[in-house]
């Protein structure tokens, strides 16, 4: 545990910045939102990039059966019809929940800042807008989350390896647009 240790040291640096400690609270708690916002980014473009040939052949092998399936349409052959769309689900399949999982390379890191905040700030509370209901730093945290996320959208585009990263997903999306993909 001595990891957990220096990154306790290093993370509660974040919440130090002022020396006010409201202002540090939301400061620190909107940089390390932005912290998880970047690696889960990161990790889900490393993920893709080694999964890339996998998703290129899943969509062309869907709009393979896509166009098979049109064709026995035109023909009126109502069982390779079928049999097609069977297996365009089957592949479809595949896909979406290849997508649903590298969707949750986005996430893992909030579960490790929510950790590391329940171990600092668990008993504290904050007032909101109606009188009487207070919250912590989990509700404090998901609307920094996303802010965060907003706001690395905006920036995302403009920064080299992730401008690079959605040049190969657009490519992959549109290939006479960009690179060959496989």
């Amino acid at each position: 545990m001595d990891w957990w240790l220096k990154l306790d040291g290093i993370l509660i640096g974040l919440y130090r910045i002022t020396g006010w400690p409201v202002p540090d609270y939301f400061i620190g708690t909107f940089l390390l939102a932005m912290i998880t916002v970047v690696i889960g980014d990161f990790t889900t473009s490393l993920v893709f990039r080694a999964n890339r040939g996998y998703y290129t052949r899943l969509n062309a092998r869907l709009a393979e059966l896509h166009e098979l399936s049109m064709t026995a349409l035109r023909l009126k052959e109502k069982s390779e019809y079928k049999a097609v769309n069977r297996e365009a689900n089957d592949t479809f399949g595949l896909l979406f929940f290849s997508m649903f999982g590298l969707s949750a390379a986005y996430l893992w890191p909030v579960f490790f800042a929510l950790a590391w905040m329940q171990t600092r700030f668990a008993g504290i509370s904050f007032p909101l807008f109606i009188k009487g209901w207070t919250t912590g730093y989990f509700f404090t945290f998901l609307v920094c989350y996303l802010i965060a996320r907003v706001i690395f959208a905006g920036l995302k585009p403009h920064l080299p390896y992730f401008k690079h990263a959605a040049a190969l997903a657009a490519a992959d999306k549109n290939p006479a647009a960009g690179e060959k993909t496989g």
